[in-house]
């Protein structure tokens, strides 16, 4: 029974490995909405090959369905170089 308790508990799983933590303010209604970017898996090489980018849609609690659109760049040594946002703005 401990097992199913497990599997359907109500509190999330908490992540492991090498995670950004980004916060966005939805335009909309206000509300905060956290995203993650996995530094390992989620990063995808630049055309020119000189850089690293990442796109996530995110989406809030259901206080509002408005996305959030966010774009980071990072260079090859995995560092933010520059972030942007369509329908919210970052919270630091």
């Amino acid at each position: 029974m401990d097992f199913l308790k497990k599997l359907f508990s109500a509190s999330p799983a908490k992540p492991t490995g090498n995670f950004l933590i980004l916060h966005v303010k939805c335009d909309r209604c206000g509300e905060v909405i956290e995203g993650r970017v996995n530094m390992e898996n989620d990063l995808s090489l630049t055309d020119g090959g000189d850089g690293y980018f990442v796109r996530k849609v995110l989406m809030g609690n259901g206080r509002c369905f408005q996305k959030v659109e966010v774009e980071l760049t990072f260079d090859l040594n995995r560092k933010l170089l520059n972030k942007q946002s369509v329908g919210g703005v970052f919270i630091e």
